[in-house]
C-alpha cells in the first residue's frame, strides 16, 4: 500500500515521464488519470482546486510552493473538489496564517484528491505548452500508470457540466432582495453567487439541463449563465434553451457559460492548445479601450469567425481570442474571464455591475 512520500511518476500517452513522490489521497486503484493543465496563478490554490470548472483535469501548478498559508473552509469554490489531481513542485508541510485550520495535505486527503510532489513543473509546463492539454496518468506503481496513460481521457467530448451541476434547486440571498435571478449551473463558484447576492439578488441555482419554459415560468429578472468545465459543444441542448430566452430576458453569462450563449448565437467554438488558466491575462476592453488583468480557467473559447449577430466587447490580448460578446438588445452579455476574481484581480467586477443595470433597463423583470 502507497503511502504519502513515496516516489511516484506521472506519464503522458505518448510515454513522457515525469519523476516525483506521491501526496494527498491515494486512489483506490493506486493510479490517478486526467488531462493535465497548467495554472500560472501565484495564490489562491484552494479556490482553484475547488473550483469545478476543473473537473476531469490534473492541475499543475507553476508556482514553486504550494500550500505555505494552508485552507480553510470558507475559501472553498464549492462543496467539494472535481479536479482528478494536482502536479506540485514544493508542497509545504506547514503553514503560517490566522485564517487557516489545516494543512493543503490534510485537506487534498479529507476530499479524496491525489496528488503528485517535488516534480520538475518547469520542464512540465513547457511540455504542455509544446504538446497541449494531454490526458495522462500518475501513481507509484510504474506498470500500472503506463498501462493507465495509454487509455486516459481527456475532456473532449465530455459533457462535464452534467457530473458538476446540482441536482435539485436551490436559493441563496435574502427573499426581499429586489432582483430574482435564475443562475444555470453548469459548475457555479460560491464567490459568483456572493457577487450577485451582495448586489441585490436573490439567487435560484437550477440544474444545467432546466429547460427555458421552466425558467421563464419562474418570472425573474434576469438570466445568469455560470462558469464549468469541459467542452460546451457537449453540454447537449444547453444553446437551444438560451437561445429561446434571448430578447425575453436580461441574459448574463461568464466563462462556459459564455461559450453557450456564443453556440445559442450559432456560433462556433473550438479548443485552445493547452487553454488559459490563470490570473495574470490581459484582456482589452473595445468599448473604452481600457485594459484589465483578468483570472482564466478554460481550454475552449468562441471563434470570433463565426460570430454574426452580436458584438466582440472583449479580447484576449496575449492570442486574440474572444472574452466578452454583446447582443445589439444591451440586455445579452457575456465574458469569458471570470470577474469575480477567486482567485485573481478584481479588476472584472464591475461587470455584475453592468448585470444589475440591464435588470433595471429591462424594467425589473417580467410581469
Amino acid at each position: 500500500m502507497s503511502k504519502s512520500g513515496d516516489e511516484a511518476i506521472l506519464i503522458f500517452g505518448d510515454g513522457t515521464q515525469f519523476e516525483g513522490n506521491i501526496c494527498g489521497a491515494i486512489p483506490e486503484s493506486g493510479v490517478a488519470t486526467g488531462e493535465v493543465v497548467f495554472n500560472t496563478s501565484m495564490s489562491g490554490y484552494q479556490e482553484i482546486i475547488s473550483d469545478p470548472s476543473y473537473a476531469g483535469q490534473i492541475i499543475t501548478f507553476t508556482s514553486t510552493q504550494i500550500g505555505n498559508y494552508g485552507t480553510t473552509d470558507s475559501d472553498n469554490e464549492a462543496k467539494k473538489p472535481f479536479c482528478n489531481g494536482v502536479v506540485i513542485r514544493d508542497l509545504a508541510r506547514n503553514y503560517s496564517n490566522w485564517r487557516a485550520n489545516a494543512t493543503l495535505e490534510s485537506y487534498l486527503n479529507r476530499h479524496s484528491i491525489p496528488g503528485i510532489s517535488n516534480v520538475d513543473t518547469r520542464a512540465l509546463t513547457r511540455f504542455i505548452r509544446n504538446n497541449g492539454a494531454l490526458p495522462a496518468a500518475f501513481g507509484t506503481d510504474e506498470i500500472k500508470v503506463k498501462q493507465a496513460a495509454v487509455l486516459a481521457k481527456g475532456t473532449d467530448d465530455c459533457n462535464l457540466a452534467k457530473v458538476v451541476s446540482t441536482k435539485e434547486p436551490y436559493f441563496s440571498g435574502g427573499t426581499s432582495s429586489p432582483f430574482k435571478v435564475v443562475a444555470f449551473d453548469f459548475g457555479i463558484k460560491s464567490s459568483i453567487l456572493d457577487h450577485l447576492t451582495s448586489r441585490g439578488c436573490y439567487v435560484e441555482v437550477v440544474p444545467w439541463d432546466t429547460s427555458a419554459e421552466d425558467v421563464l415560468a419562474r418570472n425573474p429578472h434576469g438570466v445568469f449563465l455560470s462558469n464549468g468545465p469541459g467542452d460546451p459543444g457537449a453540454v447537449e441542448n444547453a444553446d437551444v434553451q438560451v437561445a429561446k430566452m434571448i430578447g425575453e430576458i436580461p441574459i448574463f453569462g461568464i466563462c462556459l457559460g459564455h461559450q453557450i450563449l456564443g453556440r445559442a448565437l450559432d456560433g462556433e467554438t473550438y479548443k485552445l492548445e493547452f487553454g488559459h488558466h490563470g490570473g495574470n491575462h490581459p484582456v482589452q476592453n473595445k468599448k473604452d479601450g481600457s485594459i484589465q488583468i483578468t483570472s482564466q480557467n478554460h481550454n475552449y473559447v468562441v471563434d470570433a469567425s463565426s460570430i454574426t449577430g452580436a458584438k466582440i466587447t472583449h479580447v484576449n490580448l496575449n492570442d486574440g481570442t474572444v472574452e466578452g460578446l454583446e447582443m445589439p438588445d444591451g440586455i445579452t452579455f457575456s465574458v469569458q474571464h471570470h470577474p469575480e476574481a477567486s482567485p485573481g484581480p478584481n479588476e472584472s467586477a464591475i461587470i455584475f455591475d453592468n448585470f444589475i443595470a440591464s435588470m433595471e433597463k429591462f424594467g425589473k423583470g417580467r410581469k
